[in-house]
């Protein structure tokens, strides 16, 4: 146990380090390009803003599946420097031609379809790239340094993207993105991961082989618990602050600078959390752990809700709920996925999210209307406890633990659940 340790605490590999720089870059360069897009076709009108925003996230939804096939059946790293060098075009020709037409709608809208594909195909290849250049034992604190990195950048897109719209547009922001997109290519043709191994041959039939990672994922009964409270967890806790806070600040009166100081909190919570597994790893009992953050949220959205006065502690619970469900059902799914399947679990974890998401943001927008946003904020977080006791009743997360640190085959590699 001493050796599985120190290769946990151990600095990261340089390769790591490398890729997550341009990874982060990228998500910049995409959090900006969003923002642009969304603030173009505002200007069109709701429905135009809302055609963009589907534009993107439907092709995305319908094709994940068919995207982690493809990053299984072709390589996770082929799929990035393939999706990098298409968007990396996409986004300067958007940049060319919205400087002769402007933000026409059907510009808009052809950049939104070319966006939601790419990311089906892009997001489960990037998904598994940590476990490919770290290994298993170093995993988690891989994927927390890529999440507080991730954070981090989302708090600095904001007003950055609001600063290039104003000065440069819609034409500008998209070179931006078109460098980010020529850093993470020049990256990823130097990254080598250390722990990949070759492309899954497959089954011969590209629909078999799409349906096998759904079946892997129903019916491994770690991934298949990891996936049902991961889907209870986007539909009930991640629109709480995007969606059902500000609606609360308005009604209870409060200004934009202590609605922004409660996002502050609700981040903060999320990256202490994050900060303390980067610096000791996780817990081997990921699961359980997992559970309990969810139980930590369900905590913070019942105080949120009921107590508006203590919604600076409420946040900061709630963050530190997430940040301890993300950073440790992340490396779980990922560990006890096959290696031949880990793109399409990744597909299928995102696909999870993205329904669930999309679903009950209008749910709890329309519910908050027709009560009030702290009944939307205490349903949720009744539901939230009951996924988080559904996970401790869970006996496949509940004792599922970290795999002993003997070198194994490939195919054994993964999290076994404890007699």
């Amino acid at each position: 146990m001493i050796g599985s340790q120190d290769r946990a605490t151990s600095p990261l590999p340089r390769m790591y380090y490398l890729w997550l720089a341009g990874a982060l870059a990228s998500i910049l360069g995409d959090a900006v390009l969003y923002f642009a897009l969304g603030w173009a076709a505002a200007t069109h009108g709701g429905a135009v803003a809302g055609l963009v925003l589907t534009a993107i996230n439907l092709p995305r939804v319908l094709l994940l599946i068919v995207g982690g096939t493809v990053g299984d059946r072709f390589g996770a790293r082929r799929v990035m420097i393939a999706g990098d060098a298409v968007m990396l075009v996409g986004t300067t020709l958007l940049a060319a031609v919205s400087h002769h037409v402007g933000p026409a709608v059907w510009l808009l809208l052809a950049t939104g379809v070319l966006v939601g594909v790419m990311d089906a195909f892009y997001l489960p290849a990037s998904g598994s790239m940590p476990l490919r250049l770290v290994g298993k034992e170093a995993l988690p604190r891989a994927l927390a340094m890529r999440q507080g990195g991730a954070q981090l950048v989302t708090f600095v897109a904001g007003p950055l993207g609001g600063a290039l719209v104003a000065t440069v547009g819609l034409t500008g922001t998209a070179l931006l993105n078109a460098a980010t997109f020529a850093v993470i290519l020049i990256v990823l043709t130097a990254v080598r991961p250390v722990f990949d191994i070759p492309p899954a041959k497959g089954s011969g039939s590209f629909v078999r082989d799409a349906l096998d990672g759904v079946g892997t994922g129903m019916k491994d009964p770690v991934l298949r618990a990891a996936l049902l409270v991961t889907g209870g967890v986007a539909g009930f806790l991640l629109p709480v602050v995007p969606l059902l806070l500000p609606l609360m600040a308005r009604e209870e009166h409060w200004s934009a600078g202590w609605t922004g100081l409660l996002f502050g909190a609700q981040s903060l919570g999320l990256l202490g959390v994050t900060l303390v597994v980067m610096i000791r790893g996780t817990k081997s009992r990921p699961g359980l752990t997992a559970a309990v953050g969810v139980l930590v949220a369900a905590m913070g959205l019942g105080m949120l809700g009921s107590a508006p006065a203590a919604a600076i502690p409420s946040a900061i619970l709630i963050g530190m709920g997430s940040g301890l469900f993300a950073s440790h059902i992340g490396p779980l799914v990922l560990t006890s996925a096959p290696h031949s399947h880990l793109s399409r679990m990744q597909a299928l974890l995102t696909l999870v999210q993205s329904v669930s998401l999309l679903a009950m943001n209008n749910i709890l927008g329309n519910m908050a209307r027709l009560t009030s946003p702290a009944t939307a904020i205490l349903a949720c977080a009744a539901a939230i406890a009951v996924t988080g006791t559904a996970a401790l009743c869970s006996r496949a997360l509940r004792t599922t633990t970290t795999a002993p640190p003997t070198l194994r085959p490939p195919e054994e590699q993964s999290v076994t659940a404890a007699a």
